[in-house]
């Protein structure tokens, strides 16, 4: 699971020839889940009883 997009995972590989292959095994036997919507982690967060920015 990743929540960056197929094509940002290039520069993270030094050889294109190499992220073109990994990328491309990854890819093609993958299921990919699209989720549009609001985030859920900030509401899981505890609360700081100190934070002023409410």
């Amino acid at each position: 699971m990743s929540n960056r997009a197929p094509s940002d995972w290039y520069p993270l590989f030094p050889n294109p020839v190499v992220a073109e292959s990994l990328l491309d095994r990854l890819i093609n036997t993958s299921h990919q889940v699209i989720v549009n919507g609001p985030r859920h982690r900030p509401n899981k967060r505890p609360k700081n009883p100190t934070d002023k920015t409410k």
